[in-house]
């Protein structure tokens, strides 16, 4: 079982920041190895900067579906719009935030 740090507000990944039906991923953020909903949880729980994944290690698993549980890779998560697994939907407003986690040029878009 992976455990999700953080303001999480249900079982599902859900965080005191953002918590639509959408938001039901957690991050791996890669300073620290710890699974958390949002940055600003990681920010507000950890006493170092975050860093971002670097494209040759977009096979990593990093996200996690906070419905079935199940780990995608950065890739895999970058490539779609719903959990690969159970198929419920992610929120595509996430793609806003994709700089803070991974090195990712917003012309790459889903």
């Amino acid at each position: 079982m992976v455990t999700v740090y953080g303001r999480t507000i249900d079982n599902q990944t859900r965080c005191k920041h953002y918590y639509s039906q959408k938001d039901i991923i957690a991050i791996k953020f890669k300073c620290c190895h710890k699974y958390y909903p949002c940055y600003q949880c990681h920010e507000e729980c950890e006493d170092h900067k975050a860093s971002v994944w670097e494209k040759e290690e977009f096979d990593e698993l990093a996200i996690l579906c906070g419905v079935c549980k199940k780990e995608h890779t950065i890739n895999q998560y970058l490539n779609t719009n719903q959990c690969l697994y159970c198929e419920s939907p992610f929120n595509e407003g996430c793609q806003k935030h994709y700089h803070l986690y991974f090195d990712y040029e917003v012309s790459c878009k889903r």
